[in-house]
C-alpha cells in the first residue's frame, strides 16, 4: 500500500481510477488519445421525448498529448451544418473524467448492443437520480472505441433522450 492509499484509502496508480467514491473509468485518458489517431468524427442521433430525431457531429482535430480541439454541430435534414459550430480545447483527462460516476448511486455492467457501428461489447453504466429506477442515466461505453458512450439515455421531465453513435471515422496516425 502506497503512502498516498494508506492516507486516504485511494489507491493512486490504477489510471482508471480519478477519485474516492468514484468507480473505475472504462478508459484512461491516454487509450481516449491513441483511440483518436490523428484526428476524430462521430456522428450521433438524438432522439427526442417527442420522437423527433436530429444529427449531431463531435469532430476532433489539433490533437496532441494533452488535448484537441472538439467542435461540435447539428445537421439538418440534407445533411449540412444546422446552426452554430461550437469548438473549445478539451484535455483528454476531461474525457475521461465524464465517465468518472459516483460509486454510491451507480451499478456497472456488460451488455452486447447492435447499433449502426455494429455489434459491440460494452460496458454500462446506470446512474441513480433519487430514489426511482426510472431517473437513471444510462450510458453504454464500447469497448474497442474508447472514448465517449456509443449510447447514452438521460431522463428528463418530457422523457428520455437517447444519443446513439451512427459512424465513428478516425485518421489513423503517421508511422514515423
Amino acid at each position: 500500500m502506497s503512502d498516498d492509499e494508506a492516507a486516504t484509502g485511494f489507491p493512486s496508480d490504477d489510471p482508471h481510477l480519478l477519485g474516492p467514491g468514484l468507480l473505475p473509468t472504462p478508459f484512461t485518458a491516454a487509450e481516449i488519445r491513441a483511440a483518436s489517431g490523428s484526428g476524430k468524427t462521430i456522428r450521433l442521433e438524438v432522439e427526442l421525448p417527442d420522437g423527433d430525431r436530429f444529427e449531431r457531429v463531435n469532430r476532433f482535430t489539433e490533437l496532441d498529448d494533452e488535448g484537441a480541439t472538439l467542435s461540435q454541430w447539428r445537421l439538418d435534414g440534407d445533411g449540412a451544418v444546422d446552426g452554430p459550430v461550437t469548438s473549445e480545447r478539451v484535455t483528454w483527462l476531461e474525457l475521461q473524467e465524464h465517465a468518472a460516476f459516483p460509486a454510491e448511486h451507480t451499478t456497472r455492467g456488460a451488455e452486447v448492443l447492435e447499433l449502426p457501428i455494429g455489434r459491440v461489447e460494452c460496458v454500462r453504466f446506470e446512474v441513480e437520480h433519487g430514489e426511482e429506477h426510472a431517473n437513471a442515466s444510462r450510458f453504454w461505453f464500447a469497448l474497442e472505441h474508447p472514448g465517449m458512450p456509443v449510447r447514452y439515455e438521460i431522463p428528463m421531465p418530457s422523457g428520455v433522450v437517447r444519443t446513439t453513435v451512427v459512424a465513428i471515422e478516425v485518421v489513423p496516425r503517421p508511422v514515423e
